[in-house]
């Protein structure tokens, strides 16, 4: 008798655990629903305002740059059209530099991106997070700067010292295997930080395209070595010397340049997401210590690739990966001169406009203090 209660108490025992399981997993399930439906009610109503804001968003922006365009072609006195460009320069740079930016269209995600990626977009909505993109980007460049120098410049020490005066393979294809992955970063966070904002040169990133072309094929060229090692590697050489050069550039640009970038982007010329590449910044003093570095390395850059086809035309190294490398250097260092120019014919106007722009408010002051 005590033995059947027993069962009949752990039998309604069990059935009551059993209830409140099943109550608990309905409960569960009811609640994950409800949130599904308000998930989907809050993003379906985030994207209707957000609909709303980009639409406001690249009305104003048109309307901003038809204004700006209606001021330099009408009649107005100089000082009062100088300060309504002003007022809408400070306007644009709000619109752009600030979260309403995200609204704005985005540049194309070009073809590295899709091809490494896939049809992912990069861009980010918040400010904080672009500028945090900048920021890993910047580190990467400081990282791989001092790399770029004391790699080459150990395997010249290296073959004095060690290996009598012949370069081994390996470590030569090391080096260019690590060239590849840093021309290939490089390129792809220079893309991504166009999508979000940034006005790099699309020749920059051309550049790092042409790099990674040099890279992967010179992982497929042999170093020839014995005999007459130093003359079938004197391109090999050479070329090490200019990426010690460059590396040295590399670290005058991101010491100096970019603390110029930073106080141009405090007095509003330029915006937050711009970075510093070649010589796109820098003042007077910076620029006469930058540009004959840079154009010893343009010059020298185009001599290896010079010397590279001469060693495959007399004969000495007759492969293709050598003709292509000396075609691509040529190619590198004639673009990176015309872009050096540029931006110095582009300095100096600007610097002439700024002053052609004061001599005539002092002009103006000065007439109407006379009146």
């Amino acid at each position: 008798m005590g033995d059947t209660t027993t069962v009949a108490d752990n039998s309604s025992t069990s059935t009551s655990t059993s209830t409140s399981i099943s109550s608990q997993v309905s409960r569960l399930v009811e609640q994950a629903k409800e949130l599904q439906d308000l998930s989907a009610s809050l993003i379906s109503r985030t994207s209707c305002e957000e609909d709303s804001l980009r639409q406001r968003a690249n009305s104003l922006h048109s309307d901003i740059q038809s204004l700006l365009s209606s001021i330099r072609n009408s009649n107005l006195d100089s000082n009062h059209s100088h300060k309504l460009e002003e007022e809408l320069f400070k306007a644009r740079y709000i619109l752009t530099e600030g979260d309403a930016g995200a609204f704005l269209p985005s540049k194309s995600h070009g073809r590295l991106l899709r091809m490494f990626l896939g049809p992912i977009n990069v861009r980010a909505n918040r400010k904080d997070v672009q500028l945090k993109v900048k920021e890993e980007y910047n580190t990467f460049r400081d990282r791989t700067a001092y790399l770029f120098l004391l790699f080459p410049l150990l395997l010249i020490v290296l073959r004095s010292w060690i290996w009598n005066g012949c370069l081994p393979a390996l470590p030569v294809q090391l080096y260019q295997a690590w060239l590849l992955y840093l021309y290939t970063g490089l390129a792809l966070r220079e893309n991504i930080l166009r999508v979000n904002g940034s006005d790099i040169r699309p020749w920059w990133i051309y550049h790092h395209y042409f790099a990674m072309a040099m890279a992967l094929i010179s992982l497929t060229w042999e170093i020839e070595r014995e005999p007459d090692c130093a003359q079938k590697q004197k391109g090999v050489l050479l070329f090490l010397k200019w990426a010690i050069m460059q590396g040295i550039a590399m670290l005058l640009q991101n010491r100096y340049q970019r603390q110029r970038l930073y106080t141009r982007i405090a007095l509003g010329k330029a915006r937050r997401m711009d970075v510093v590449w070649g010589e796109t910044a820098g003042v007077e003093g910076q620029l006469w210590l930058l540009c004959p570095i840079l154009f010893i390395l343009q010059g020298f850059e185009a001599y290896v690739g010079l010397l590279l086809l001469q060693t495959a035309l007399v004969g000495v190294i007759s492969e293709w990966q050598v003709v292509t490398c000396g075609i691509l250097l040529i190619i590198m260092a004639v673009g990176n001169f015309a872009n050096t120019v540029q931006t110095l014919v582009t300095k100096s106007r600007v610097k002439a406009k700024m002053k052609k722009s004061k001599s005539k408010q002092e002009l103006d002051q000065g007439s109407v203090k006379h009146q």
